[in-house]
Formats: C-alpha cells, structure tokens, sequence
C-alpha cells in the first residue's frame, strides 16, 4: 500500500479531509497533520514527521498540502527522513485525498495515485 498524509494549516481541515477518505476507503492508510500544537493555524514539522512515519510502507508516501508553507515543512520533513520514498501531490487537497486513498486500497502503485490525484484536479478545471 501507498500511505497518505494530508498536510494543512488547519487541523479541522485536515482532519476532515482524512474521515472524508477513510468514508471511501476504511483501510486505506491515511494520516493528518495540521496545524499547530497550541491549536494555531500553521504547520508544524514533527507533527507531519509524525504523520508520515505512521503511514510508511515500502511502497511510498503521498503528501496533499493546502499551500505555501505546507510545501517547506514537508520537504524538510523529507530531508530528515532516509529511506522512504514520499512524494508531494499536485492537486486538490480534498478530492485528491479521497482519490488517494480507494487508489490505495485498490492496490495502485504510487505513480498511479499521483497520475490520479492529478486528474481529480484536471475534472474540476471550468
């Protein structure tokens, strides 16, 4: 399996994204992180370490972000971790993360997850 980890500078938003997905696909391995430890807004690197050391398979991480500084946290969060392949996804934090995790269930590899993660974004393109 491909775990997922939703980053967001929100932890409601995070959050709510991650039981969306899991609504779609009960097993598939799906974290959150966001926000702050106080609660804030914003993100923070250990809870996204966190997140992607408890989804870590041999087949990789996908990481959704919702923008800015959800991409630096989690490229440093990336340089600190050996071994594990994870990659940040190119689309819609929600759709995406529902996507994500039936592709994961279903078995998909991780480039297929991210072929699929952006095609939800392309759907939704008026």
């Amino acid at each position: 399996m491909v775990g997922i980890v939703i980053v967001s500078h929100s932890q409601k938003v995070a959050e709510g994204a991650r039981e969306l997905a899991l609504q779609m696909a009960a097993n598939a391995p799906v974290a959150a992180a966001g926000g702050l430890p106080d609660g804030g807004i914003g993100t923070d690197f250990e809870r996204i370490l966190e997140a992607v050391q408890s989804v870590s398979f041999p087949e990789g991480v996908v990481v959704l972000f919702d923008m800015g500084s959800a991409i630096m946290t989690t490229e440093m969060v990336i340089d600190a971790l050996d071994g594990v392949e994870i990659r940040l996804a190119d689309g819609p934090l929600v759709e995406g993360a529902i996507v994500a995790a039936v592709s994961s269930a279903m078995g998909m590899d991780l480039e297929g997850i991210l072929a699929a993660i952006r095609n939800a974004g392309e759907s939704h393109k008026l």
